[in-house]
C-alpha cells in the first residue's frame, strides 16, 4: 500500500507534521488502525532500530524519528482503545534508586514503544519497591532497570530479591543495562538477560514476549 510505505519513509525521516498528516489520510481512507500501527508506524521504526544498530544513523535520528511516530500515535491511541487493540506487552522500566543517568533509558523506551509495547516509565532514582509495585499494578511482563554508577548496582540485585519474596520473579522477566555491568553480573544477580543497547533490549524483550 502505497501510504503505508510513505508513512514508513516520513517516520524515517522524523517528519512528524508529514506522520500526523498520512495517519490521519489512512483514518479517512478507511485503512485499518492496527495496519496503519503494524505496517506503517511500527515498521518504519523498526527500519530506524536496525540502521542504528548497523551505525547507519545516530541517536539524534533515532529521537527526531521517535517523536514522529509518536505523532501518529497520539492520532491512532484514541481508536486503539475504542477498538480494544492490545499492546504486544507492557514493560515496566526505570533508573535504579541513587541514579540519575537516564539517555540509555529513554532510548530504550523509545525503542520499545517503536517496537509496540506499552511502556511505564517511573524515571530516575526509583527505588526498588517501586519497580515491584509498578510491575504489579499494570501487569507487566517485563523490569527494565538502567544504572551508570557502580555504587548503585545493588539496588538491581534488591528489585530481584522483592521480586522472589513477592513471589512474582516466575511470572516476568527483568533485564538490565548500563555501562558498568555485565553479562556476569547479570547472572550473579538473577536477572534474565543483560542488554547493551537499545536495540539488544527490544531483541530481548521481544523474544520473551514470544516465548511466554
Amino acid at each position: 500500500m502505497e501510504l503505508l510505505d510513505q508513512l514508513k519513509d516520513s517516520l524515517q525521516k522524523g517528519d512528524s507534521e508529514q506522520v500526523s498528516r498520512l495517519t490521519r489520510q489512512g483514518i479517512d481512507e478507511k485503512i485499518e488502525v492496527k495496519i496503519i500501527l503494524d505496517d506503517g508506524l511500527i515498521a518504519g521504526m523498526n527500519i530506524v532500530g536496525t540502521k542504528f544498530k548497523e551505525h547507519m544513523i545516530f541517536l539524534p535520528d533515532v529521537l527526531l524519528a521517535a517523536k514522529a511516530m509518536y505523532a501518529g500515535m497520539d492520532i491512532l491511541k484514541p481508536l486503539m482503545i475504542k477498538e480494544g487493540i492490545p499492546t504486544i506487552g507492557k514493560v515496566v522500566i526505570g533508573t535504579v534508586h541513587g541514579d540519575l543517568h537516564d539517555i540509555g533509558k529513554n532510548l530504550v523506551g523509545i525503542m520499545l514503544k517503536g517496537a509496540g509495547f506499552e511502556v511505564i516509565d517511573l524515571g530516575r532514582d526509583v527505588p526498588a519497591e517501586k519497580f515491584i509495585e509498578a510491575a504489579v499494578e499494570f501487569e507487566a511482563k517485563i523490569i527494565g532497570m538502567s544504572a551508570l554508577l557502580t555504587t548503585t548496582m545493588p539496588v538491581m540485585k534488591r528489585v530481584i530479591e522483592l521480586a522472589k519474596e513477592k513471589e512474582i520473579y516466575d511470572r516476568l522477566k527483568i533485564i538490565v543495562g548500563g555501562a558498568p555491568l555485565s553479562e556476569e553480573y547479570a547472572r550473579q544477580i538473577g536477572a534474565h538477560a543483560y542488554c547493551y543497547d537499545g536495540v539488544n533490549a527490544v531483541d530481548r524483550v521481544k523474544e520473551f514476549v514470544k516465548a511466554k
